[in-house]
């Protein structure tokens, strides 16, 4: 079992808290300032917990910039106070950013709990088709 250094428990803390801070944001219809606060925090809690470098490698990658560039820019969008058009880019981006960790999430998900939903579309391949990567993609996570 790998040990989680005091620096990398902040940053579970700070995530958590940032997450907590965008529902909320979300919840009291898109309160622009509990959104930027929750988007610093997990920005910064993401740093925490992986590392400059890494985090800088994972965002700034050439087949990702595009996810970057929307997520970044929602961000953006929220600090200068448009938050419904800036939650929406930031979906967005987010959604390109992490596309290739869907297929493998939901093979855990179903690994883990029975769904006859999920379950009829169990396969990789349709999981796959599903998220729209392709198995190279899937390999280099």
């Amino acid at each position: 079992m790998a040990t989680i250094t005091e620096v990398q428990r902040l940053g579970i803390v700070l995530m958590g808290f940032g997450l907590f801070f965008l529902l909320f944001g979300v919840l009291l219809y898109f309160d622009s300032v509990l959104l930027a606060f929750g988007n610093i925090l997990f920005l910064a809690g993401l740093l925490f917990l992986t590392g400059l470098t890494r985090t800088a490698q994972f965002f700034f990658q050439r087949q990702k910039f595009r996810g970057t560039l929307f997520f970044l820019g929602g961000v953006s969008l929220i600090l200068c106070r448009w938050p419904i058009i800036g939650m929406i880019v930031e979906s967005y981006g987010f959604l390109l950013l992490f596309r290739s960790f869907f297929p493998i999430a939901l093979d855990l998900l179903l690994s883990v709990v029975n769904i006859p939903f999920l379950s009829a579309i169990s396969s990789s391949a349709s999981l796959q088709q599903l998220c729209g990567v392709s198995k190279e993609t899937v390999k280099k996570c």
